[in-house]
């Protein structure tokens, strides 16, 4: 996950302007449209821009899905279509931004943060969303589709009642974004129960890396998904005029999995902080048992090498009163072994009856 991924315009661009940024690998566009009210359900795909905006004067719900890359020109063409601020097709165009929630003369504008697992990576896309009275417009550059199990709950429940209003289906597009974070978070759940398994058989170099990169991107995450609260709150408390009262006890609910989401995400980064200091500990241990066997060999070796060289000076003139006498001695050579494998193993009594070994 990258420190920084928010795509800005040079300092100094004029506020509302829509560039052209450079990317590394661009998903193709593709562009949804479902309408659907209370007995009918129909689906579109990859219309001109210009006819979606017969749609809006319908009576039923319209919701356009953009994925993939948005181009300066389309941007524009929707925008005029749907009316959306200028302000805000900057902040689609210039992913990254932190999650947040604007009012625009009866527009709601809403972005979220959509976790997701790329094969061993988990990548962040930025979904934005855009409700009226009667139309919905979501975009996610992500080449996979996240709203594929809202788009198969309209299909099959076409005829519910609240299944026309504009914020019932903003409700079920964040609850879908937000909840794509309860896999995520498994995913860390199972790295980090890997870990202990490996902090308390084998730790090394590569153990300490892992816990860093985890510690590093669940920071990242964090920063990512913490808005999300602050959204789905102002949402319930807040005074918007196309949110009702009966979607406010749903949004309840979706802010209820925000803290949910929040708490694991806080549990795993204090279990990988204390699996740091658990690692370090164990170097510490591993140290000093070290230290100890290389001390307790060299006690051992110090008395013997002491003899060594007291013998080893071989002062043995016959006629010096002060000469070595014991080098004469017939059993001299196995009396010296004798005495210092006695304080060999006298020492290691010692030691043991002391409980250093």
């Amino acid at each position: 996950m990258a420190y920084f991924h928010k795509r800005y315009h040079p300092p100094g661009t004029p506020p509302g302007t829509l560039a052209r940024h450079a990317i590394a690998r661009p998903v193709p566009l593709h562009v949804r449209l479902i309408e659907y009210g209370d007995d009918h359900l129909e689906e579109l795909h990859d219309l001109p821009v210009e006819q979606y905006k017969s749609y809006l004067s319908s009576a039923t719900l319209t919701w356009i899905h953009v994925s993939g890359h948005v181009a300066p020109e389309t941007m524009q063409q929707l925008g005029t279509a749907f009316d959306l601020h200028p302000l805000a097709m900057e902040d689609v165009l210039n992913a990254g931004q932190r999650p947040k929630v604007e009012s625009y003369d009866g527009q709601l504008f809403v972005i979220v943060s959509l976790p997701m697992i790329r094969g061993a990576k988990i990548e962040v896309e930025q979904v934005s969303l855009f409700a009226g009275v009667n139309y919905v417009v979501s975009f996610c550059s992500a080449a996979e589709d996240p709203f594929a199990p809202v788009r198969q709950r309209l299909r099959s429940r076409a005829g519910h009642p609240g299944a026309g209003a504009a914020d019932d289906l903003l409700y079920a597009l964040l609850d879908v974004t937000i909840d794509q974070g309860f896999p995520v978070l498994e995913r860390f759940g199972e790295q980090v129960e890997d870990l202990e398994i490996e902090l308390l058989q084998s730790p090394g170099p590569e153990t300490l890396r892992k816990l860093h990169e985890i510690k590093r991107e669940l920071l990242l995450l964090r920063r990512m998904l913490w808005p999300q609260r602050e959204i789905l709150n102002q949402l319930v408390r807040g005074d918007y005029e196309l949110i009702r009262d009966e979607t406010k006890v749903y949004l309840r609910d979706c802010y209820d999995h925000t803290i949910q989401i929040m708490d694991l995400l806080e549990t795993y980064r204090d279990m990988t902080a204390n699996m740091l200091d658990v690692y370090l500990s164990s170097l510490s241990n591993r140290l000093n048992e070290t230290m100890r066997v290389l001390t307790l060999i060299a006690t051992l070796f110090i008395p013997p090498t002491f003899i060594a060289g007291v013998y080893g000076m071989n002062f043995a003139n016959p006629d010096n009163p002060w000469a070595m006498p014991e080098l004469r001695w017939y059993y001299g050579y196995p009396l010296v072994w004798s005495v210092m494998l006695a304080m060999v193993v006298g020492m290691l009594i010692y030691f043991r009856r002391k409980k250093w070994l």
